[in-house]
């Protein structure tokens, strides 16, 4: 079983299509995609279509969430982008959607946490910067989940860490943002400090299962200028650079 996992796609097609080229090349079995996928100034629709018409598992992220639930008034900029872009047949789409799913029976996939889509799971956010998560915190944010593969997304950081049973915890990275900050639960930032777009192959080799963190070069600074043209100079400066400061 060899499977590629993407996150954090966020309307980017032109990361997208260079992560699926990388793939394609190096063979996997399946594809899932742990949502976020259209939120942004980028390409919503055109990455929804493109998304529409592969034969991968797709969970909800937070942004699917807002996007259908919101009212558009309450839209942050990257959620009103998207919206204004997408037809009813894109939003149903969206709607079919589950925020958590089991994929062959031993593989958990989420977005955030088990239990909230926009909780951090491999990260802890303190008044003063974000860290990783102890052993103890991320033991408490898996709860009942006992599958020995656990995908998630939602902070853009690629990272793989084992839980005190030994469970794989994996989160690939952002297809398509590859920094970002934020204000709760205090100011922070995450950054992966590259403008590669990064996906994660998970493989199983008898009862274990290994993944490999992957960043891929695309054409980033055409989709850094076009956010900033967009009036996204902090979209800009994320794709460019890989860093907000």
């Amino acid at each position: 079983m060899r499977i590629a996992v993407l996150a954090d796609i966020h309307g980017n097609l032109p990361a997208l299509e260079a992560v699926v080229a990388d793939f394609s090349r190096r063979g996997v079995d399946a594809v899932v995609n742990l949502g976020d996928s259209l939120a942004g100034p980028l390409f919503p629709l055109e990455t929804a279509q493109f998304l529409m018409a592969q034969d991968w598992l797709h969970i909800a992220g937070n942004h699917e969430r807002q996007l259908l639930t919101q009212v558009p008034e309450r839209f942050n900029a990257s959620d009103a982008f998207a919206f204004s872009q997408l037809t009813s047949t894109e939003l149903a789409w969206l709607a079919s959607q589950q925020p958590t799913a089991l994929f062959e029976k031993q593989v958990f996939l989420c977005h955030g946490t088990p239990r909230n889509d926009s909780d951090y799971f491999l990260e802890t956010v303190e008044p003063s910067h974000a860290r990783a998560a102890s052993r103890r915190e991320i033991d408490a944010r898996l709860g009942e989940v006992d599958a020995g593969l656990i995908l998630c997304g939602h902070t853009h950081f690629p990272r793989s860490v084992r839980s005190s049973i030994g469970q794989l915890i994996v989160n690939p990275g952002s297809v398509g943002l590859p920094a970002y900050s934020d204000l709760q639960p205090y100011p922070h930032a995450m950054e992966s400090g590259s403008p590669d777009a990064r996906y994660a192959i998970v493989d199983k080799r008898g009862e274990h299962w290994l993944a490999a963190l992957i960043a891929v070069p695309y054409g980033h600074m055409e989709m850094a200028k076009l956010a900033r043209e967009r009036k996204r100079d902090d979209w800009a400066r994320a794709l460019a650079t890989g860093y907000m400061t």
